[in-house]
């Protein structure tokens, strides 16, 4: 990490105040806390691996110090786990105050770490998402994953911003008909070699496609939402990895090497290498065929029993330097006009946490206008929503794949 973002442990005399604030208050008197924060900056450790999302996040940045006087910091990150091992590192140091981190774009096990380990910011030992201005207007009983990360209660730590489904994009002209189910997938890679592929795991994409097949391929779908057993792996995932043998030799270079990532496989699919593409984001095709990545007749489907869902948020260390600040970022990222603007495809195309019908007009009207583009499914047409599993179902499957496929 380059070195202008370690700060220093002393803590400034506005942070003290607007602590105060945040304590005495339990965040009643937002507005006050706020202008207590102006002229903080704000270390926000946010994946860079998009283009659009990093211009996304410097226009909110921009937003919000002509609204609040804060600055915000884009940490561009390759993987949030370096974020985590970063805040262990300095609080394991003794640097409970002053942390380089004030806010991080977070979910899943690495949320699910830092809740474990006490690492989570909770002023009067309480969370906070649910006690900002515009969590109001949070989707709360329209989606579960809002309070539910991973099977893990979100308890007001982490605030949410964004909503993704996973889906499968395709280039029409040379694919008539999609397949439906895991079967379909697997008959059309036997008839198409070479044509389909995904992202080697780790990598967040591959590892999604892995935990797709495996809500297709558990006895129980409903076990996934409870702790995997070491003792208990094998067996539970013979049928995956039963599958994936059956499905990589008719993949591109026939499953021998994976695309390292997003952008890999992107670029097999403009190459016209690969015909069937991943997305985590529902969006991602319409937006890569504006922005003349993707081909024009490019289109998406999904499985009919569902796919993998979830949300992303952010979450504020417990040492972090600016914590009163970061609250004013994350309650600004839930805004309505940060919502409206984020799921514009042109600008980004992440789905609104936000309850639509519980907005004024005029933000109802935005959202009704926005042209998702031609790849993009609506809520309805991208069906049921499959919830994630218990993260050591993810830890096990990845390293079985990694000794399974890579000799690791």
């Amino acid at each position: 990490m380059p070195n202008s973002f370690i700060r220093p442990l002393l803590v400034s005399a506005a942070l003290f105040a607007s602590a105060n604030i945040a304590s005495a208050d339990g965040l009643a008197d937002f507005d006050a806390l706020a202008d207590a924060a102006r002229g903080e900056t704000v270390f926000f450790h946010a994946w860079s691996g998009d283009p659009t999302i990093n211009a996304y996040i410097a226009w909110a940045g921009e937003e919000i110090e002509a609204r609040h006087g804060i600055t915000v910091e884009h940490v561009r990150v390759t993987d949030t786990a370096d974020v985590v091992g970063i805040v262990l590192a300095e609080t394991a140091a003794g640097r409970d105050t002053g942390g380089s981190v004030d806010l991080v774009w977070i979910n899943g096990e690495n949320f699910i770490a830092l809740k474990e380990a006490g690492l989570l910011y909770a002023p009067d030992g309480e969370g906070w998402a649910d006690r900002l201005p515009n969590w109001a207007v949070v989707d709360v009983a329209g989606n579960p994953s809002l309070t539910t990360d991973f099977t893990v209660p979100v308890d007001g730590l982490q605030a949410p911003w964004g909503t993704v489904q996973f889906s499968f994009y395709y280039d029409s002209d040379v694919l008539s008909q999609t397949p439906t189910n895991l079967d379909g997938l697997l008959e059309w890679t036997r008839a198409n070699p070479g044509r389909f592929t995904y992202p080697q795991p780790p990598n967040f994409l591959g590892s999604t496609f892995l935990k797709l097949l495996l809500a297709y391929t558990i006895d129980d779908r409903a076990r996934l939402a409870e702790p995997l057993l070491a003792d208990e792996a094998e067996d539970a995932l013979t049928p995956l990895f039963a599958f994936l043998d059956e499905l990589h030799p008719h993949l591109w270079r026939s499953g021998r090497t994976f695309p390292a990532n997003q952008a890999a496989l992107r670029q097999l699919y403009a190459d016209g290498e690969i015909v069937i593409g991943l997305a985590n984001n529902p969006a991602e095709a319409s937006g890569a065929i504006a922005r003349d990545e993707f081909p024009a007749s490019t289109r998406s489907f999904v499985f009919d029993d569902g796919m993998i869902a979830n949300s992303h948020f952010v979450a504020i260390p417990s040492n972090a330097n600016a914590p009163e600040a970061a609250l004013v970022v994350a309650n600004f990222l839930m805004s309505p006009t940060a919502q409206l603007r984020k799921q514009d495809p042109a600008v980004w195309g992440d789905f609104t946490v936000l309850d639509v019908s519980a907005l004024d007009q005029n933000i109802q009207d935005g959202f009704a206008a926005l042209d998702l583009g031609p790849a993009t499914l609506t809520p309805t047409e991208l069906g049921p929503a499959i919830s994630e599993p218990h993260t050591s179902w993810l830890t096990a499957i990845e390293e079985m794949w990694a000794a399974r496929y890579q000799g690791g």
